[in-house]
């Protein structure tokens, strides 16, 4: 299986890095490893949604 950074995804994901670090550290992409201090995600991996938006006010269409 192939593996990339956070950087990679966040630049694939169109998110920030910080972003990403969070989503892995609460568990919400599968198949992500932590290796010390750094992560491995799957390239195959699903951006999950975004549960900081609860109202839907500030979506934008």
């Amino acid at each position: 299986m192939e593996y990339m950074t956070i950087k990679e995804t966040a630049e694939k994901w169109n998110l920030s890095v910080r972003r990403v670090q969070t989503i892995c550290n609460e568990g919400m992409i599968d198949g992500a490893m932590k290796f010390g201090n750094t992560w491995a995600i799957p390239k195959d991996a699903v951006k999950p949604a975004d549960k900081r938006i609860k109202s839907g006010k500030y979506v934008k269409s």
